[in-house]
């Protein structure tokens, strides 16, 4: 039903680059061609990112310039079309990056609220197209127990934790005993909400919980 609606979506509304906005010629799939040349990616061997209760952070790009714009527009602008596009690409980073053995996918879900107002759950859609690629399942372990502010409009690092200390919870049976999990999130800042997501997981019994998101910032 979803991929229906974004097909007539895309015949309504020609398809635009979720990063500069330009309509886009024939041939080009998602994104111009000037902006996947221009795209600020994060090159292969640049040191993963630290955060806490996860064995690796993997983005494929950096959070700045058009990238921060491509995602205002997927997040609050209806644009639930580019989560494919978002999704493949964190997917191929995930397979030039990621060696180790892998079983299953979850994400970093919104509260009840904000996916109602919204009308859809950014990150459980990009961890949908990465296990489409992938050939990866794709599981709902997490829930949000707490609406909490949005954290883009929160600093320092120490105000994100606790906006979200306790926010996140495993759904009732959730047993993930020596379960290699990739947890999926739209971008990475501080890295507070993949923490505790990641902390839920390994208390539910997850081996190793590798992060993935489609920007990180610096």
């Amino acid at each position: 039903m979803n991929r229906l609606l974004d097909l007539i979506l895309s015949l309504i509304y020609p398809p635009k680059c979720p990063f500069c906005g330009r309509v886009l010629n024939r041939g080009e799939d998602g994104l111009c061609s000037a902006c996947q040349r221009a795209l600020p990616w994060i090159e292969d061997g640049t040191p993963a990112k630290t955060v806490e209760h996860c064995d690796a952070c993997l983005s494929p790009l950096w959070y700045r310039d058009g990238v921060r714009q491509g995602m205002h527009r997927y997040k609050f602008q209806q644009g639930r079309v580019h989560a494919r596009l978002f999704g493949t690409l964190m997917a191929q980073c995930l397979q030039d990056r990621w060696r180790e053995p892998v079983d299953l996918i979850t994400w970093a879900p919104l509260s009840k609220q904000r996916r109602r107002r919204r009308g859809y759950d950014q990150a459980e859609l990009l961890a949908r197209q990465v296990g489409a690629v992938t050939g990866l399942r794709v599981v709902p372990t997490l829930v949000k127990i707490r609406n909490t502010k949005a954290q883009s409009r929160l600093s320092p690092s120490a105000s994100r934790l606790a906006n979200v200390q306790g926010a996140y919870a495993c759904r009732p049976g959730t047993d993930l005993a020596g379960k290699r999990v990739i947890l999926v999130d739209d971008v990475v800042t501080s890295g507070a909400t993949l923490s505790q997501c990641a902390a839920c997981l390994r208390a539910a019994g997850a081996q190793t919980v590798t992060a993935l998101t489609f920007a990180r910032a610096k």
